[in-house]
C-alpha cells in the first residue's frame, strides 16, 4: 500500500502547516497542464512524482515498522491507542460540525468526548459506539466544502499524501485545532505524533494487498478515492449526483458544494473498492 493512502488516513497531516500552502502555491505557478491532463488532476507530472516519493519512504521505513508495531503491540492496546487518539478528533469534529450549523452532528461530537473521557479513561475504550452515539469526523476542509468552496486542483503533498488546493489551504487551521500538534511540551508532543501516525499506518496493513490488486493505477485510484471520500462526507455520506456540465454558479452553493468540479467518475466505485479493502471509512478517514 502506499503512504499516500496511510497519511490521507492520518489526521497528523495537518502539522504540515503554512509552509505546505506555500509549497502548494509553488506547485501551482511551476506545473503545466497538457491538453490531455484531467480536469481535476492538473499538475499530474509534478503529483507523480510526489507521488513516487512518497509511496519509496513508505515501503523504505513506514511500512516496516507499522508492521512491526503490530507484529509487537497487542490488539487491545493498540485499540486502545486508537480510540485515544479518536476521542481527540471528535473535539475538533465537534468545532467543525458547529462552524456547518450541524446541531446534532455537534451534540453527538460533544457527547462521545464527554462519554468517553469520563467513561472510557480518557478515550482508550470507546463506549460512546456501545452506546451507538454516532461519530460525525469533520475538519476545516470539510467546513469550507460545506459553505460552498470548490476543492480545486488535486495535490499529493510531500510525506502527507493526498489533498486539494481548498484542503491543504485549510491544514493551517486544522494544525490550529489539532490537541496533539498543541501540546506545549515538546517531547510529550514528538512522541504522542509519532505513535498517532504509526497507529494510524499499521491500521492500512491488511487492506494492502487487496488495494495493489485491484488498481492497475494506484496513483489514479487514489486520486478518485480522495475525491469521492471527502465529497461524501460532506454531504454526510448522501452525496447527489454529479453532473457533467454543471452551471458556474454552483462552485458557491452552499447546497451543492463539491459542484463544479470535474466530469462524474464511475460513482463511488473507488469508494466501494476501499471499503470492500478494509479501508477505515470516511467517519474515520480523510482522504
Amino acid at each position: 500500500m502506499s503512504l499516500s493512502l496511510a497519511i490521507s488516513a492520518s489526521p497528523g497531516r495537518a502539522r504540515a502547516g503554512w509552509a505546505l500552502v506555500l509549497l502548494v502555491l509553488l506547485a501551482l505557478t511551476g506545473c503545466a497542464s497538457g491538453p490531455t491532463a484531467n480536469p481535476r488532476d492538473p499538475l499530474e507530472p509534478f503529483n507523480r512524482g510526489v507521488y513516487r516519493f512518497n509511496d519509496a519512504l513508505d515501503t523504505a521505513i513506514l511500512k516496516p515498522v507499522a508492521m512491526t508495531y503490530r507484529d509487537v503491540i497487542p490488539e487491545r492496546v493498540r485499540q486502545g491507542i486508537g480510540n485515544f487518539f479518536e476521542n481527540l478528533e471528535d473535539v475538533w469534529s465537534f468545532v467543525n460540525n458547529s462552524l456547518q450549523f450541524k446541531g446534532q452532528a455537534a451534540f453527538d461530537s460533544l457527547k462521545r468526548v464527554g462519554v468517553n473521557t469520563v467513561l472510557g479513561w480518557g478515550g482508550i475504550f470507546d463506549v460512546a459506539t456501545e452506546m451507538d452515539i454516532e461519530k460525525h469526523t469533520k475538519d476545516f476542509g470539510h467546513t469550507l466544502g460545506y459553505w460552498g468552496v470548490a476543492p480545486g486542483p488535486y495535490l499529493v503533498l510531500p510525506v502527507l499524501g493526498p489533498s486539494s488546493l481548498r484542503d491543504a489551504a485549510a491544514l493551517p487551521v486544522d494544525w490550529k485545532g489539532d490537541l496533539v500538534a498543541n501540546v506545549p511540551h515538546v517531547p510529550t508532543r514528538n512522541t504522542a505524533t509519532v505513535i498517532r501516525g504509526i497507529d494510524n499506518r499499521s491500521d492500512l496493513l491488511k487492506a494492502g494487498n487487496m488495494l495493489e490488486e485491484a488498481a492497475l493505477d494506484r496513483y489514479s485510484f487514489l486520486r478518485d478515492a480522495y475525491f469521492q471520500r471527502r465529497r461524501s462526507v460532506i454531504f454526510d455520506g448522501n452525496p447527489p449526483e454529479e453532473e457533467s456540465a454543471p452551471e458556474a454558479s454552483d462552485a458557491t452553493n452552499p447546497a451543492s458544494p463539491e459542484a463544479g468540479t470535474a466530469p462524474a467518475t464511475p460513482t463511488n466505485n473507488a469508494t466501494e473498492t476501499l471499503n470492500s479493502a478494509g479501508v477505515p471509512g470516511p467517519e474515520k478517514v480523510k482522504p
